[in-house]
């Protein structure tokens, strides 16, 4: 049976926290937070734990409060020149079990009013990382062509990401995919509708769109040398 998670007032909290983004208003509407993103976003992330492992059994689907999959909503201002407290999105990830000790891509999605999108792959490796990517790429260029430009993988997803101006450092300038091996980032991603986000069959939407991206995670898991 389908079951719906993200709703309405999922986008409706979110929108309200954008204008009241103190903690004096989060703390007097904490209760609707709870029902509105935490608990649906955590059912959301248990029951993609069994179709997330016949995908692969290498990337967790984590529940916990702490460190799982659901990304706090609390900003780290630290830094920051914004100071608002509280992000107005909300996240999931679903991390490579190795994550923690290697770079190692994932699965993402991003609920936020009129900015809804998942995403999978490897956001801004370290430049020894992202060589080692190139280099899988250059050496295995058909393998490459199939996980990123078949129809299974271009009917939902794009490559996005930063780029090098010039090529890097070892590849020529006539090189097939020279535009790849610039590339800072490697991922594709999708934009999301919120009437998708809150179909009562979104999570089913979300594991088919993770299938048809397993050929480029299965690629960059070879490249840095994790199991796929």
């Amino acid at each position: 049976m389908a079951n719906r998670y993200f709703t309405k007032s999922t986008f409706d909290f979110l929108k309200d926290l954008e204008v009241n983004n103190n903690r004096e208003w989060f703390n007097a509407n904490k209760a609707r937070y709870d029902a509105s993103i935490k608990e649906p976003a955590l059912d959301f992330i248990e029951d993609f734990a069994d179709p997330l492992a016949k995908i692969s059994r290498n990337f967790v689907a984590d529940p916990s409060l702490q460190g799982g999959s659901l990304f706090r909503i609390y900003r780290d201002t630290r830094f920051a020149k914004d100071k608002t407290p509280y992000k107005t999105n909300t996240g999931l990830h679903f991390r490579h079990f190795m994550a923690k000790d290697a770079h190692a891509p994932g699965f993402y999605l991003h609920v936020q009013p009129g900015e809804c999108f998942m995403g999978l792959g490897l956001w801004r490796p370290e430049p020894k990382v992202a060589y080692q990517i190139r280099h899988h790429i250059d050496e295995n260029q058909a393998e490459w062509k199939k996980a990123t430009r078949g129809k299974r993988f271009t009917d939902i997803f794009s490559l996005g990401g930063d780029s090098l101006v010039r090529p890097p450092k070892g590849f020529d300038e006539d090189h097939p995919y020279l535009e790849d091996l610039k590339r800072k980032d490697f991922m594709g991603s999708t934009r999301l509708t919120q009437r998708e986000v809150t179909s009562p069959d979104f999570n089913k939407q979300f594991n088919d769109y993770c299938r048809r991206g397993s050929g480029l995670m299965k690629f960059l898991c070879d490249a840095v040398g994790v199991p796929f």
